[in-house]
Formats: C-alpha cells, sequence, structure tokens
C-alpha cells in the first residue's frame, strides 16, 4: 500500500504543478480587471465618469483589446457612504484583484480609501477628484483640476482678467476640506498681493433659503463673489440675491456648476456667472478639442458634462500606459509603468498628465474661461487660451 499511497501522492503534485502553470497562463491571457468606486446612487451622483471609462475600454476590446486582453471594468457604487465606499474598494481590489483604479468619481472615497491603496500597492488615476485625499495620496492622481486649483483660478480670473476689486467668498464646506480651500485663497493671495474682502465659511450644502448670507455679502461691500456650490445651491444663491435687487454682483463659480442644465435654471445671473472649465468646454459643439470624446459619448448615450469627460480622459491615459508594458500586465507592472511614464498632452485639457512617484499629486493646474450671462441661458467661452496656475 506504501508504494500506492506514494504514487498518489506524486500524482497530486503533478496535477497541483500543473494547476499552478494553468493559473499563471489564465493569468496573462485571461481579462484585465480595472477597477472604480463611485457616487452611483445617494444625495450626490457621479454616474458619468464610470460610464464614459467603461466607454473607452469598450471600445479598446471591439478592437481587440490590449495584447489580446480583454478588459473587465468593475464600477461600484459607494452610495455616499463610507462603509459602502470601503467595501467597494475592498471588493474590487482585494477579491477581485484589479490591476488599478481608472475613473473614479465620490465626494468621499479618496478620504477612506486612499491608505488602503497603499497597503494594496495599488493605484487610482481618478476620473472627478473631490476631497482633499485626492490630491495629497501618493497612491491618487486625478485627472482633474479639482475643487481647489479651481477655486484659485477662478479668483484669478476675477482679480487679473476682469479687474474686479472687493471679492468675497462664501464656502460651503464638507467634511476636512476648509484647510484646501483656505490653502487655494492664500494661493491666489500669494500670486496677486490681494485678499478677500470678506469670507463667510459657514455657507450650508443644500440650504433651504440663502437671503440672510446673501445680504451679509452685501452689506460688507462685495462686489464679486466666489462660492464652491452644486447646482442647487447656486441656483438658489443666485436667486436669493435677485430677489434683493442686487443685480450687479459677480459670480465667480467653480465647474460644479458648469451644466446646460445649470444654465437653462439660471435667468438673473447678475453681471454674469463665470467658470473656469476644468476641461475644455463641452458647451462647444464644434470643437475639434472635444470630437472623439462627445462622438463616443454620443454613441453610447452618456451625458455631455466635465464628469464624462473626466472618466473618458483617465480610461484613455490608462489605455496609453497599459499598452507600453512589455510581459504580462498585473497590478505590479501597472504600477512601474504608471510610476514611470512620460507626460501625456490632450487637447482637451491645459496640462499634460503624468502619475510619476510623487508623494501627492494635484498637477492639472488650467482651466477655460467661460461666462453665463443673464438672459443668454447658454455658457460662452470668454477666452482663446487655457488660465494657467503660474509655477511657483
Amino acid at each position: 500500500m506504501k508504494p500506492a499511497r506514494g504514487l498518489v501522492a506524486l500524482t497530486a503534485a503533478v496535477l497541483l504543478a500543473t494547476a499552478g502553470c494553468a493559473g499563471a497562463e489564465s493569468g496573462s491571457s485571461g481579462p484585465i480587471v480595472v477597477g472604480s468606486v463611485n457616487a452611483l446612487s445617494g444625495a450626490a451622483t457621479f454616474p458619468e465618469a464610470s460610464q464614459a471609462a467603461k466607454a473607452v475600454f469598450d471600445a479598446a476590446n471591439a478592437s481587440g483589446g490590449v495584447n489580446g486582453r480583454q478588459i473587465q471594468y468593475k464600477a461600484l457604487d459607494d452610495k455616499g457612504d463610507p462603509a459602502g465606499a470601503a467595501a467597494a474598494a475592498r471588493e474590487v481590489v482585494g477579491r477581485d484583484e484589479a490591476v488599478a483604479l481608472v475613473g473614479s468619481s465620490s465626494l468621499i472615497e479618496c478620504e477612506i480609501n486612499n491608505k488602503y491603496y497603499e497597503q494594496q500597492k495599488i493605484l487610482s488615476i481618478q476620473g472627478i477628484g473631490v476631497d482633499p485625499a485626492c490630491f495629497s495620496s501618493p497612491n491618487i492622481a486625478p485627472v482633474n483640476v479639482g475643487p481647489y486649483h479651481d477655486m484659485t483660478l477662478t479668483l484669478l480670473y476675477g482679480s487679473e482678467t476682469l479687474k474686479l476689486n472687493d471679492i468675497c467668498a462664501l464656502l460651503e464646506i464638507a467634511g476636512n476640506t476648509l484647510p484646501s480651500y483656505q490653502a487655494a485663497i492664500d494661493e491666489w493671495s500669494a500670486i496677486t498681493g490681494k485678499k478677500l474682502k470678506y469670507l463667510d465659511a459657514t455657507v450650508p450644502y443644500g440650504g433651504s433659503d440663502y437671503t440672510s448670507y446673501i445680504v451679509k455679502a452685501r452689506n460688507a461691500g462685495c462686489k464679486a463673489i466666489t462660492v464652491n456650490p452644486v447646482e442647487p445651491d447656486s441656483i438658489g444663491q443666485l436667486k436669493a440675491a435677485a430677489a434683493q435687487g442686487w443685480n450687479d454682483v459677480t459670480w465667480l463659480l467653480l465647474t460644479s456648476v458648469y451644466s446646460e442644465n445649470y444654465a437653462k435654471a439660471i435667468t438673473n445671473a447678475g453681471a454674469g456667472v463665470y467658470v473656469p472649465a476644468e476641461f475644455y468646454p463641452f458647451t462647444d459643439a464644434t470643437s475639434p478639442q472635444n470630437k472623439d470624446w462627445r462622438e463616443l459619448m454620443t454613441k453610447n448615450g452618456i451625458a455631455l458634462t466635465s464628469f464624462s469627460q473626466g472618466g473618458y480622459l483617465a480610461a484613455k491615459y490608462f489605455l496609453d500606459v497599459v499598452k507600453g508594458i512589455s510581459g504580462d500586465i498585473t497590478r505590479e507592472s501597472v504600477t512601474k509603468a504608471l510610476r514611470e511614464m512620460k507626460p501625456i498632452s490632450d487637447p482637451m485639457v491645459g496640462t499634460p498628465y503624468v502619475f510619476g512617484p510623487g508623494k501627492a499629486h494635484h498637477d492639472n493646474t488650467s482651466g477655460w474661461p467661460i461666462k453665463l450671462a443673464s438672459g443668454t441661458n447658454k455658457w460662452e467661452l470668454v477666452a482663446n487660451d487655457w488660465l494657467r496656475i503660474p509655477k511657483k
């Protein structure tokens, strides 16, 4: 019986070895798993970014994939909930063994998951970075400007191009974002030598009536106001100003209000709403800069927004990098390639994209100025080139 047991053991060892070889082979010829964590449901949703990334990957798969391998894209919902964000990341990174995260868009997921990504040695090309951790982690590099550089840019346009004085700020603060917004304002002051006339950081998200905040700003002598609102809040703030007869105030806002629905909802924009669009303005329907993106989004029934621009670019950058990898495409090889990549330029953005080895990634510093005037319900370009934050 002993020889029989020995034969069984030998056979089992051979089978295990064969299985191991089969697994290695499937790893190099099976699908490349790519994930993302997104706010797909909850109070504030950003579905277009992951939808756009999927459209890019689907098109690549239809053309043969990457080195003959298909991309399997898994976009998970964090529901705007910290526990949901943590669970989604652990599912796609831990269980599904994604090689990278691409196109994520969420209010909270960077803050919740950045340390986990470091532990798992995985990188995230964020489609839309929002919370401060998106721009201060070594393992996350958003493709967008982000709300903090966006605020510096809108202040620069107001003071240096529009030559406005007496600029004030009404800030809606969620979580730990106040220091980042203050740093953005301080950066503007360092560049221009100017300071805000008035600052109120107590403005609520989702407020039912913004009249008191508007009255205080007007009484403070503000001629222009920068705000970091979501669309419904900004609509309420502009209506409150109009109700007070305050029609000569200029609004210096962020890309968060840049949409066609917002433009349709605004009848009285005071002296104008100005925004530095984070990507080339999508409302310029004939622009060659957005041609490929627009055609792909239209084909797939995806909304034409800044969010879909971010997801589209994140997927494009990822494909450009992984197509240059020699050998197997794994989490390790993708991480190495992104760390060592050369900057990628694209006409949809004013700053080349690079992940690189840095401890933080806040490198997109360009916006394209656009304007919404009273009674037009349409955005218009007010510049012939990108507005950039000067290099230090």
